[in-house]
């Protein structure tokens, strides 16, 4: 069976403004990279129309009203300091969470294995109220939630692997049994959260801080107690927060990871994961700033997904 690719060509329309790093090249690059490749195991899908019924399991009613009336008819506005909106995000927006339900319903249905998400705006710094670090809504606790409603699964497992804590998922999780939120991360750094010991309500999230200058054999070392905690929770569904801000020529971070360590930290998910959940992953593109790193680093992310058997 194929990987699903998710994206949409709205993501060209969430323009954040010169010299903002979460810009649109970042998913340019990447989709222009797969479509060079012309890889007949990737399925290529477009994000599913998503609606107010899905995001307010995730997001506050008041929250999704306050974001779908905050986009600029022109020019540019803000939702926190680092998120910058302009008329075409609001599309951009949700076709960025909808690729997540359109990802999770395809593995459902078996038009494909597994998925990955290529698309902006990020997600996992949005909790359940607030925009922050580039974040609207948050793309993979949406995923997560829809999840555990529709398709009345127990055990979710979320594997954050960006350089970045993601803290707005931690948030909107920590007292939820079902969810299992496993974040590697720079530490301390942006956001400031992520120590070890924020372990939720029910010892259901488990942060892995990492210091600055961290490199392969460090990073992949610690992975194992990520890699340990996912084989004790046997989940049904793995959801990556795929963050590639972790790779040395990133300009936003301090790890020092390598192309090739995106592929075997994908492929020690899969097979960490295989017994309990048969391989139903999807993937949801966070962080990750070097063009050069988001097409090598993505590639290699897939390749692991495509080879999954």
């Amino acid at each position: 069976m194929k990987t699903g690719l998710i994206t949409s060509d709205t993501y060209q329309d969430h323009d954040t403004g010169p010299g903002h790093p979460e810009q649109i090249a970042r998913v340019s690059v990447i989709v222009e990279n797969f479509k060079k490749l012309n890889n007949k195991n990737i399925l290529w899908k477009k994000p599913s129309i998503i609606t107010d019924d899905i995001i307010k399991d995730t997001h506050d009613v008041s929250y999704i009203d306050l974001v779908k009336n905050s986009f600029p008819t022109k020019g540019f506005s803000s939702l926190d300091g680092d998120t910058i909106i302009s008329p075409g995000s609001k599309k951009a927006t949700f076709d960025a969470a909808g690729s997540i339900i359109a990802a999770i319903d395809g593995v459902q249905k078996k038009q494909f294995k597994n998925a990955f998400c290529s698309v902006r705006p990020p997600g996992h710094h949005c909790n359940q109220n607030k925009a922050a670090g580039f974040c609207i809504l948050n793309n993979i606790a949406i995923g997560a939630k829809y999840l555990l409603k529709k398709y009345k699964y127990k055990k979710i497992a979320i594997v954050d692997i960006d350089v970045h804590h993601g803290n707005g998922t931690q948030d909107i999780f920590y007292d939820n049994e079902n969810v299992l939120f496993i974040s590697t991360h720079q530490y301390p750094f942006y956001p400031g959260t992520g120590s070890e010991q924020e372990k939720g309500k029910f010892n259901n999230i488990c942060n892995i801080p990492l210091p600055a200058g961290t490199n392969s054999e460090e990073y992949l070392n610690a992975f194992e107690f990520a890699l340990k905690k996912l084989k004790e929770f046997k989940p049904e569904f793995v959801l990556i927060s795929a963050g590639f801000d972790t790779d040395a020529r990133d300009p936003l971070a301090s790890f020092k990871l390598e192309t090739e360590d995106f592929y075997h930290i994908t492929k020690r998910i899969l097979e960490t994961s295989k017994k309990s959940c048969n391989g139903k992953v999807v993937s949801i593109l966070e962080g990750g700033y070097d063009l050069q790193a988001l097409q090598d680093d993505t590639r290699r992310h897939v390749d692991a997904l495509i080879e999954f058997d």
